[in-house]
């Protein structure tokens, strides 16, 4: 708690704000390495370790560019969003930017679908690493079931709810290691691939089946697939009541993670598909789920791949924990404006977490691995984050020109290029949604369904009701910058 601010705020009569304040007792520990850490480990293991041969499947070894397209369709959000937690640091992220603009309704369902596509994502991270878990295994000759695997994944759903609830710092101590020692193995493999006689740069790009000889339809298509790659990106803005210097910092770290990203999905997908022969990611006609590993194997031998097996294991292990990191903050934020119970807005004394929305996590997530489908429930989701982004980009052009956020919204970063680029970024979405087909619309139906549901049964009742941005917008004039 900032004492100076608090101070300023009961001097001029802001009674919530210092109660606000007051009740915010998590923490500030996260520098800028620890959220750019916190992102990228949110990231790269379904989207590096996995995505890549999936979609490969759909529009050959020029993958790259369906990367790069995806994050020119980030990039909006990720603006917007620095913009939005400059000016709100607060635990929530994007149902806290949406329940402020738009009120307890859109906060609810989007708090609620954001944590659900989350944790769905984290689960899905658990069980996804079966196709690595059984590389390694063959390696050292030991044979594990489905069952046995399933037990793995569930011991370490308990081993990173425990990590969770000691803390931040003992989340980002763990992730550290494994991230940066991931992109070292990586980058030495590039290069290594980068020197083999058997190389073929040109087929990334116009090799017959190359990025240039596809249709502007089945690259847009690819993009709106890998897309999820980056949600991870905004994940760190979940914890801003957690980042020191927020102000400075989540701008700077979502925008780092954001080219960091990038560079690595483009350079890792183009030599991983120029260095290997065509069709090498399809198996009995279904993409590999283990890309890296056979990519590793090839170029550098299959003690080599053992060790990105490993560390594929870790980085999936590594996605979930910052999974339920995130998730978890969305519960605590809601219980803060009263459209969940109190007690989610409980804070450990000892370790300074938020534990009650940390433990409802972890339960939902081991139900959700024992019984659900995961992998095609998680899909659904995507449809929903798409959605997100576009209302993300939507708040700030609300929160700029409303008068009911003229006293309030004083973002520190403001984002550039406004408003075309988040103009940009609510025109790409409905283009990606719409190319994402049913799906994308079965997971955004159902996450306004149960929200609203929840809604009237109960935040109805106990939200604190009030004039929002968006009806001041609509009802009077707009604010002057």
């Amino acid at each position: 708690m900032d004492l100076k601010s608090t101070a300023g705020k009961l001097l001029q009569g802001d009674v919530k704000g210092v109660i606000e304040d007051v009740t915010q007792t998590i923490e500030r520990t996260v520098g800028l390495s620890g959220i750019v850490v916190i992102s990228l480990s949110s990231m790269l293991g379904s989207g590096l370790f996995v995505m890549p041969a999936f979609a490969a499947e759909m529009m050959g070894p020029g993958i790259w560019l369906a990367f790069l397209l995806a994050a020119t369709v980030v990039l909006p959000g990720a603006l917007s969003k620095s913009e939005l937690a400059s000016a709100m640091p607060s635990s929530g992220g994007s149902y806290v930017y949406l329940e402020r603009t738009y009120g307890p309704l859109f906060g609810t369902i989007s708090g609620l679908g954001l944590w659900a596509s989350f944790l769905l994502k984290a689960s899905f991270a658990l069980i996804g690493f079966s196709a690595y878990m059984l590389a390694l295994t063959t390696y050292f000759e030991v044979t594990l079931g489905e069952r046995e695997i399933l037990m793995v994944s569930v011991s370490a759903l308990v081993l990173i709810t425990a990590v969770n609830i000691l803390g931040v710092k003992k989340v980002k101590a763990i992730q550290t290691p494994i991230l940066g020692v991931t992109m070292v193995l990586l980058a030495i493999i590039c290069i290594m691939a980068l020197f083999d006689g058997s190389t073929d740069f040109s087929r990334p790009i116009n090799g017959g089946n190359g990025a240039f000889d596809q249709s502007p339809a089945t690259i847009a298509e690819t993009a709106a697939f890998v897309f999820v790659a980056y949600a991870g990106v905004t994940k760190v803005a979940a914890i801003g009541g957690e980042v020191k210097e927020p102000g400075r910092n989540l701008p700077m770290g979502i925008m780092l993670s954001l080219a960091i990203a990038t560079i690595l999905y483009c350079v890792m997908t183009y030599v991983m598909m120029a260095a290997l022969p065509d069709m090498w990611y399809m198996k009995d006609g279904k993409p590999i789920e283990d890309p890296v590993y056979e990519f590793v194997k090839v170029v550098a031998g299959s003690k080599i791949g053992a060790l990105a097996a490993a560390l594929a294991v870790l980085t999936m292990i590594s996605m979930a924990l910052a999974g339920i990191l995130a998730a978890s903050r969305f519960l605590y934020a809601m219980s803060l404006d009263n459209l969940l119970p109190k007690s989610l807005g409980d804070v450990n004394q000892k370790y300074g977490t938020p534990h009650w929305p940390i433990i409802v996590t972890g339960v939902m997530m081991l139900l959700a691995i024992l019984f659900l489908p995961v992998k095609d429930v998680a899909k659904l989701a995507s449809g929903f984050k798409i959605m997100i982004f576009m209302l993300i980009n939507s708040c700030v052009i609300v929160l700029r020109r409303a008068p009911a956020a003229k006293e309030w919204y004083n973002p520190e970063y403001k984002s550039h290029f406004y408003p075309w680029i988040q103009i940009w970024g609510i025109v790409a979405g409905f283009i990606l949604i719409y190319l994402m087909g049913s799906k994308a619309f079965i997971g955004a139906a159902a996450a306004l369904t149960l929200g609203a549901l929840f809604y009237l049964g109960y935040g109805k009742q106990h939200a604190e009701h009030r004039v929002t941005p968006f009806q001041s917008l609509r009802e009077g004039t707009v604010k002057t910058e």
